[in-house]
């Protein structure tokens, strides 16, 4: 791909991310959620609880999260089947909200959720690279937002968030290390890496590829640097995104651990139905 020093689309920097927003409480119904862009792609992401677990975790007094992810028919620039008509997800689409699961279950202390799950649901309605990352990053603000509620309403003893993550692109493109690739950067990338990572430099998961040659540690070291640099920047937005709630939380938590309401069952959780007439 042969572009000069200026010639990144909307004239960024190599060390530039694309402009993100992230805008919470998008959904009426979910008790967190967020719509985030970075440059051209755009991420629904709502974040569900719910008064269970899984089997293996049945009785444990420990939580849960896990993740689903998809695309809309004409996220991208040619429309592609929905995938229930397939009748089930896409390897990359299983992979990738494995990926989602992970990064957000290593921000969480599950133990302090009790007998809850969080299901993070990423919806893809426009794609131009970086939809995985857009989405741990989004999500793991979508996830905060729906446990400070449980938080502040008395739900929980103890604030569950054990650390803020994030996830950001790095590639080689013409031997040129770029932060944050978009749709034609990443096709035309040498090497190409998603870094999950803690906003205090610890990493989640990297996933590396040498797309086109092999690279080397003193890349790999340079790519990793830019990365962590980039997810600094996102998790201040991420914390300006949550300053109204991780405020409350904050006064909340200063006062020590409270004894938590235990969970409603969710079978008599809207009472008995009415009768007609009545």
């Amino acid at each position: 791909m042969s572009e000069s020093r200026n010639e990144r689309e909307g004239g960024r920097r190599d060390d530039e991310p694309r402009p993100v927003t992230i805008e919470t409480g998008v959904s009426k119904y979910a008790e967190g959620s967020v719509l985030i862009a970075s440059g051209d792609t755009r991420v629904l992401i709502t974040v569900s609880i719910e008064n269970r677990v899984p089997g293996f975790l049945a009785g444990s007094g420990r939580g849960w999260l896990t993740a689903e992810y998809a695309m809309l028919p004409r996220a991208t620039a040619s429309r592609s089947p929905r995938e229930v008509t397939r009748g089930r997800p896409s390897g990359r689409s299983s992979e990738i909200q494995r990926l989602i699961g992970r990064a957000l279950r290593a921000a969480i202390d599950l133990g302090a959720l009790g007998e809850r799950t969080l299901t993070v649901d990423c919806d893809v309605l426009q794609a131009d690279a970086g939809t995985r990352t857009a989405s741990i990053t989004g999500g793991w603000v979508a996830a905060v937002a729906a446990l400070a509620k449980l938080y502040v309403a008395g739900d929980l003893g103890r604030w569950p968030v054990i650390s803020q993550v994030a996830a950001i692109s790095v590639g080689v493109v013409g031997d040129r290390p770029l932060l944050d690739l978009d749709y034609l950067e990443d096709q035309g990338a040498e090497v190409d890496l998603n870094v999950v990572a803690t906003v205090d430099g610890r990493f989640v998961e990297v996933q590396g590829t040498g797309e086109r040659r092999s690279f080397g540690r003193d890349e790999l070291d340079r790519l990793l640097d830019l990365a962590l640099a980039g997810i600094v920047d996102l998790g201040r937005l991420q914390r300006a995104a949550l300053a109204e709630p991780l405020a409350q939380v904050e006064e909340l938590a200063a006062r020590g651990d409270r004894r938590p309401t235990p969970p409603r069952s969710e079978r008599g959780l809207w009472g008995p139905p009415k009768r007609r007439g009545s």
